[in-house]
């Protein structure tokens, strides 16, 4: 049994969508970034945290690793030229859509107000608009590994969501095809109901 800590809106959606996709049993703190349970599992106070064999796990990405690792699913084979591939793009997902996010977030309500330039946003869409015309070639069917669903789904769907509810235009076909093809599935929907 998992016990993964952090609100659904938050990167814990990652590692809880994971979760789902496995089938892996869990059970869900929904407990806020700096909480002080949060802190004393990650000094940092940033959540996800997955609390696994007495061990707390941090980072969404890692997290998510460690689990398509352990349970043979949603990622190629270690040291196969798959998983190169798919490192790569989940790599992509987090240099070019994440980091952008991460940063509109740290301007809008993070950053002490006097640290705040509200006018870095517009950059921020040109790079945004920018990182989805370089992923829609990407898409190389269903899922970006082809018709394989994995962990760098669930990143790059989850940076996709995130910038429409921040209102970041998705205006790439593919990409918006894809964005739904994700939403689409039941162990997203589970987490939605």
């Amino acid at each position: 049994m998992y016990q993964i800590i952090g609100p659904k809106k938050s990167r814990a959606l990652r590692v809880l969508w994971a979760l789902e996709e496995l089938g892996a049993p869990y059970t869900h703190l929904p407990d806020m970034p700096g909480s002080d349970a949060v802190r004393a599992l990650n000094p940092s106070g940033k959540v996800p945290v997955l609390v696994t064999e007495d061990e707390a796990l941090t980072d969404s990405t890692a997290i998510m690793t460690y689990l398509a690792d352990r349970h043979g699913a949603l990622i190629p084979a270690p040291g196969t030229i798959a998983r190169a591939h798919h490192d790569a793009l989940m790599h992509m997902v987090l240099d070019e859509m994440d980091a952008i996010l991460w940063m509109a977030a740290k301007h809008s309500f993070i950053l002490p107000e006097t640290q705040r330039l509200p006018a870095i946003k517009d950059s921020l869409r040109w790079e945004w608009a920018r990182s989805l015309d370089r992923l829609a070639p990407r898409i190389a069917g269903d899922c970006l590994m082809g018709d394989d669903f994995t962990i760098a789904d669930i990143l790059c769907a989850h940076c996709l969501n995130w910038g429409a509810g921040i209102k970041f235009d998705i205006s790439p076909a593919p990409v918006q095809a894809y964005q739904q093809r994700m939403r689409d599935r039941p162990a997203f929907q589970r987490l939605l109901a």
